[in-house]
């Protein structure tokens, strides 16, 4: 059931199982988020692999999750330590699903980036996500960072 496959994907999270997070989706899946921007097929299963991999302190509950039809939704936070400048992120994520089956087919994920980066960047991420700069600076490191791990 796509409930279930909600709580097995945050809970492999919770778990820091990059694997386990990879299997609840679609080999052709879609992911999209302020920080990665649109990942189209095995990118989105990498993603999770190497946020996984890489943070050391990775705290992922989930809140709430449902599902009306063939679309989900979550409501979840993750709390970790952003590595580039040691600082510790809250981030609060609401997430909306389609499914295929039991996988899921397309993820849509929303925060605030500008919040977001008050806190990983500090001062100059506020500045930035305020003037609208900070999007296109962290779309760009995250996706160098993934086509990097992907190689």
């Amino acid at each position: 059931m796509p409930v279930e496959t909600i709580r097995r994907l945050y809970d492999a999270l919770a778990r820091r199982d990059g694997e386990g997070a990879a299997a609840c989706y679609a080999d052709d899946a879609v992911f999209e988020d302020p920080a990665f921007g649109r990942l189209e097929g095995g990118a989105v299963k990498d993603m999770w692999r190497m946020l996984c991999e890489r943070s050391d302190d990775l705290d992922v509950s989930l809140a709430e999750c449902g599902i009306e039809g063939e679309e989900g939704s979550a409501r979840w936070s993750a709390q970790y330590t952003f590595t580039r400048t040691g600082r510790p992120v809250h981030n609060e994520i609401r997430s909306r699903f389609r499914f295929e089956g039991d996988l899921i087919r397309e993820q849509v994920d929303s925060f605030s980036l500008r919040r977001w980066g008050g806190q990983a960047l500090g001062r100059r991420g506020a500045a930035l996500g305020t003037a609208g700069l900070l999007g296109r600076a962290v779309r760009r490191q995250a996706r160098g960072q993934l086509d990097e791990y992907r190689r």
